[in-house]
């Protein structure tokens, strides 16, 4: 039987919003991979998503994953059945306020689907290595050249084709 997948992510921003960033530590059976990548306008909240869901998007097969990520957003609402009740709700949190970054929890959620993903909190910026990778992986992808658009985030309202929510 293979190893747990273990995932570790992070996402910055500098500004909020502003030019952002997320990084991605994958370990499985001693083999440790990399991910990162950065946007010109977003928020914290959509890199620490995007960064569950570039790391689980990387996996070949389904299988077991530790996600661990210093994001509360992400963990409440994933082991607390939060954005699986949003989406219930058509992206609502109460009959007059809805969620934000709906495009990002449908992702997550789908992707999560294929794979058993069990999801850990951990303080950020406290001397866990992988997470201050994931850090140092997101700051600098946030300060690159360049960088792509996140068109769900800049133009929310305008409709896009399936699977093209950035510009890359």
């Amino acid at each position: 039987m293979p190893d747990i997948i273990q995932i570790y992510t992070d996402g910055a921003c500098k500004g909020n919003p502003g030019p952002g960033g997320y990084g991605v530590v994958l370990i499985a059976n001693g083999n440790k991979r990399e991910l990162s990548g950065g946007f010109r306008k977003t928020t914290n909240n959509r890199m620490e998503l995007l960064a569950c869901i570039e790391g689980i998007r990387s996996l070949k097969h389904p299988c077991a994953v530790v996600l661990t990520s210093d994001s509360k957003y992400v963990v409440n609402a994933m082991v607390k059945g939060w954005a699986k009740k949003w989406r219930s709700r058509g992206w609502m949190l109460s009959p007059s306020k809805a969620a934000k970054n709906p495009d990002l929890w449908t992702q997550l959620l789908d992707c999560c689907d294929e794979h058993k993903v069990e999801f850990k909190w951990v303080k950020g910026h406290n001397e866990h290595p992988e997470n201050e990778r994931c850090d140092a992986l997101a700051v600098a992808a946030s300060q690159g050249k360049n960088l792509p658009a996140d068109l769900a985030f800049e133009n929310p309202d305008a409709a896009l084709p399936e699977g093209d929510l950035f510009s890359l």
